[in-house]
C-alpha cells in the first residue's frame, strides 16, 4: 500500500471510484489544453459529459470532502457562487450504474437471488437523511440482459457475482 501511495496518493480514495474517474478525465482534458466545459454535450470523454459532472461538483460543493474540493480547485473548478442559480444535473453513466447495482445488491441480500420481476421497483434508502430513491430494478435487469454484449467485462462480473441469469 505504501508503494502504491508513493506512485499515486489517490490510488485508493475514500469516495466513489466513479467520482475519481471523472476527476481524472477532467484533469487530463485540462492538462491537454482544453477548457472546462460549461454546456452539456460540449465535451464528452469516455462516455462522461464533463460539463454535467463539473456542474454537479460546483452545485454539491458542500457535500464533498476537503480532499475532493482541493483536487477540483487544482484544475480550476470552484464552488457555485451564492448568486448562481443551481440547476439539477443529469447523472453520469457510472453514477446510474452504481445506483442500479446498489439496488440489485440490496434485492439480492434480502431475497437471496436476482430473479426480479420485470415491474419490480426497489426502494433504496437515502444516505445521510436524504429521501429514498425508487429504482426500476426489474426493467433495468431486463434491459441489461438484452445489451449484455455491450457491457465491459467488469460490469458483467459484478452482476455474475449476484447470480445474474443472462
Amino acid at each position: 500500500m505504501e508503494a502504491l501511495s508513493d506512485v499515486d496518493p489517490g490510488w485508493c480514495p475514500e469516495w466513489e471510484i466513479s467520482w475519481q474517474r471523472c476527476c481524472r478525465l477532467a484533469r487530463a482534458h485540462v492538462k491537454a489544453g482544453g477548457a472546462l466545459p460549461v454546456r452539456a454535450g460540449e465535451v464528452i470523454v469516455q462516455g462522461e459529459d464533463l460539463a454535467v459532472w463539473v456542474a454537479a461538483q460546483r452545485a454539491g460543493w458542500d457535500r464533498l470532502m476537503p480532499a475532493q474540493q482541493y483536487l477540483l480547485q487544482t484544475i480550476g473548478i470552484e464552488p457555485a457562487a451564492e448568486s448562481e442559480a443551481v440547476r439539477p444535473v443529469r447523472r453520469s453513466q457510472d453514477e446510474l450504474w452504481e445506483r442500479n447495482m446498489a439496488a440489485a445488491r440490496q434485492f439480492h441480500t434480502r431475497e437471496g437471488h436476482l430473479r426480479v420481476p420485470r415491474k419490480h421497483v426497489e426502494e433504496l434508502a437515502g444516505e445521510d437523511g436524504e429521501r429514498s430513491t425508487a429504482v426500476r430494478l426489474g426493467g433495468w435487469l431486463d434491459n441489461t440482459r438484452r445489451r449484455a454484449d455491450k457491457f465491459a467485462a467488469e460490469r458483467r462480473a459484478e452482476l455474475d457475482e449476484l447470480g445474474m441469469r443472462w
